[in-house]
């Protein structure tokens, strides 16, 4: 596997965004609904930075590293911490461990409903 640019290259020549993907990519070129959820964690982390770069300040290579040793973005200011919590869980290491996007659109729906009547 190679790290090159703005995306991934494994050994079979596929390639993908790193940046936006999860450990068993990395690893094993596992795609499933469950790394798409991470990928929908990484989206919901640029629109509450308001269009920031994932890792905009790390390669490919050190995304790579910091991704399999368990490091995750930063809670953007906009985010609430119930909204991080979202992300986080979106961010699990094993796929098994992170919720379906039935269940992510059911936690956004509770979660919508709270902030409106918390202001």
């Amino acid at each position: 596997r190679y790290v090159l640019d703005d995306q991934y290259t494994s050994s079979s020549g596929a390639k993908f965004p790193v940046k936006w993907c999860p450990p068993e990519v990395f690893n094993y070129s596992r795609f499933s609904s469950k790394s798409d959820v991470w990928s929908f964690g990484v989206l919901m982390w640029e629109i509450f930075t308001e269009g920031k770069m994932p890792f905009e300040k790390n390669t490919n290579y050190e995304v790579v590293t910091m991704v399999t040793r368990g490091h995750r973005l930063y809670r953007p200011k906009l985010a609430s911490k119930h909204v991080y919590e979202v992300m986080l869980r979106c961010w699990q290491e094993k796929p098994e461990g992170r919720p379906s996007f039935e269940d992510l659109l059911r936690t956004i729906d509770e979660l919508v409903e709270y902030e409106e009547t918390s202001g």
